[in-house]
């Protein structure tokens, strides 16, 4: 159990040096300050999609960064700030967990052989920062987590320029990335349609404030949390790498309550064995999806913390007998791959019966893992790590775990490349355009061909009110995306998929096939094929099981 922070921290107004432990310290704050803003920098989503989760990725890179110093008592800035942005690496989760790993990174690489460091060395080392940071993102965007990080910089540049000292830097930093974070709506008009501003810069300005908070003696309480919670990021649980995943139950409810934890209650259905395990929703209504061996267990527990509804418990193995017979015409038409010694693949993916879709493609190793769920480096490079292979290829399937699966390179000896899939149907495009007799490189091009030949439509329900490009969302509607942008919302879910389906232009192709989601019956995927038909006679359809969840309808296009 870590322990309350329960002594006030005394220092002097002003600081002119600090050393290892005081960063330690001070990194701390920031962390536990980032810890209580989470939830509001998750609700800074632009997409009315369940995927708001910046603040809970750079939580949990925070979390893996500060575990590798938790017991430290070494005294040399340079070595605290070096094992930090090592760990920041390996808990990466999510394009902000990422970026904030570089931001970390720079800031260890600017206090080299520091034993101390000045107000002039903190500057210096968030310039820094800032460099990194840009160089991580391949296409750099302002009025984002960027623009933040390098005005912050500047800030503490000119202040100590001015011989500020720590407190003053930081409290011109701070100044700056808040102003920083304020006018990111007017440097990206996607975020003032939203009427937010940007979340991983709002994320970055609540670490500085509890950095800030530190440097003027004041304390900044840490969250409660298990051990378990604690180190989320920095140990893999039994099963989080699913390798030919041993069969048991699946486990779904809705848990009513008050003040519910979501990432506490995650992590200790982990703890206890739960494997691809989803949480989501808010304090008082939560929907629970988890595999395990014992479902009794995890029933005794969402009882021990409310009221139980909607509970469904499925045998897997016969839940997958059932996934192959259903799948059955559509692995007809496509190869069965056969893994080669020399090429594995690692593939991040969400739903039983992707799952299925995938291992019949050749995938030995998979990381559950997509909206809401965002892997890190660290698990990512264990399942690279668990494959005999000397060359790997990376299926990330979801944009906002790309940049994760990228900082795999340097971190193994084996050869990596990521093949840059959105969705799991571009990973499913990508595996059936493999050829293991060809050179790696070959294999490689052909794989990043074949994701651009692919359409993806996404249905779900929206999860607040919102107006982006033209189209009105209300909390609640049907939404459809086409390749991850919103194009359409109505109350009714035919309507939804109908008007997705225009905007991709789906007449243009030849196959559309339909990927049903968890708690859909296959009763109802039918009668959406049959509504489509209607539409697009000349379409051939297929359907299967995806099982993947918030997304009722996943639906590709070739």
């Amino acid at each position: 159990m870590v322990e309350h922070m329960n002594r006030r921290i005394t220092r002097p107004y002003r600081v002119s040096i600090l050393d290892g432990q005081d960063l330690k310290k001070a990194m701390q704050s920031g962390a536990d300050w980032l810890e209580q803003q989470r939830e509001a920098i998750n609700a800074l989503n632009v997409f009315p999609v369940p995927d708001g989760d910046t603040g809970t990725n750079m939580v949990l890179t925070m979390r893996a960064a500060m575990k590798e110093v938790e017991n430290s008592s070494e005294t040399s800035a340079e070595t605290i700030a070096a094992k930090i942005a090592r760990g920041a690496l390996m808990g990466a989760r999510g394009n902000s967990g990422v970026i904030l790993s570089q931001i970390l990174r720079g800031l260890a690489q600017g206090l080299e052989k520091k034993q101390a460091f000045t107000p002039t060395d903190l500057a210096y080392a968030l310039q820094t920062a800032a460099k990194l940071a840009y160089r991580a993102v391949i296409k750099p965007v302002e009025g984002t987590i960027l623009t933040v990080v390098r005005e912050a910089a500047d800030a503490a540049m000119a202040a100590a320029q001015r011989n500020e000292d720590m407190v003053g830097l930081m409290q011109d930093t701070i100044n700056a990335a808040r102003a920083a974070v304020a006018k990111t709506p007017d440097l990206l008009p996607i975020l003032k349609q939203a009427g937010v501003v940007d979340s991983g810069g709002q994320g970055l300005c609540a670490i500085l404030e509890g950095i800030w908070r530190y440097t003027r003696g004041e304390r900044v309480a840490q969250m409660e949390m298990s051990e378990a919670t604690a180190s989320a990021t920095t140990e893999l649980s039994h099963g989080r790498i699913s390798i030919e995943e041993e069969y048991g139950y699946e486990v779904v409810f809705l848990l009513h309550g008050q003040n519910l934890d979501i990432e506490q209650i995650r992590n200790e259905i982990t703890r206890m064995g739960g494997v691809s395990t989803v949480v989501a929703g808010d304090e008082h209504l939560l929907k629970v999806h988890t595999h395990t061996l014992r479902p009794g267990q995890i029933l005794d527990y969402g009882v021990s913390l409310g009221s139980l509804t909607d509970i469904n418990i499925e045998n897997l193995q016969v839940q997958s007998e059932r996934y192959a017979a259903e799948g059955e015409a559509w692995h007809a038409t496509t190869a069965n791959k056969t893994a080669s010694p020399t090429v594995g693949i690692v593939a991040v993916v969400a739903g039983a019966g992707f799952e299925q879709v995938f291992r019949s493609l050749g995938v030995r190793a998979i990381v559950p893992g997509g909206q809401t769920m965002n892997p890190s480096t660290e698990e990512l490079l264990a399942a690279v790590n668990k494959l005999e292979s000397p060359n790997v290829i990376v299926l990330p399937n979801n944009g906002n775990v790309i940049l994760t699966a990228r900082q795999l390179e340097g971190l193994t000896d084996k050869q990596i490349h990521v093949v840059p899939a959105e969705t799991l149907p571009q990973g499913i495009a990508a595996l059936l355009a493999m050829n293991y007799e060809a050179p790696f490189e070959e294999i490689c091009a052909a794989m990043d061909e074949a994701i651009g030949h692919i359409q993806t439509a996404e249905i779900t329900t929206a999860v607040r009110s919102v107006q982006i490009n033209g189209v009105r969302v209300r909390e609640g509607d049907f939404i459809g995306l086409h390749n991850g942008h919103l194009v359409t919302a109505s109350t009714n879910m035919l309507e939804a998929i109908t008007e997705t389906l225009q905007r991709m232009k789906a007449e243009q192709y030849e196959l559309l096939t339909i990927y049903y989601g968890e708690g859909v019956e296959r009763a109802d995927a039918e009668r959406v094929a049959q509504h489509i038909k209607k539409h697009y006679p000349g379409l051939e359809i297929e359907i299967v099981n995806g099982g993947q969840p918030y997304y009722a309808y996943v639906i590709s296009a070739e």
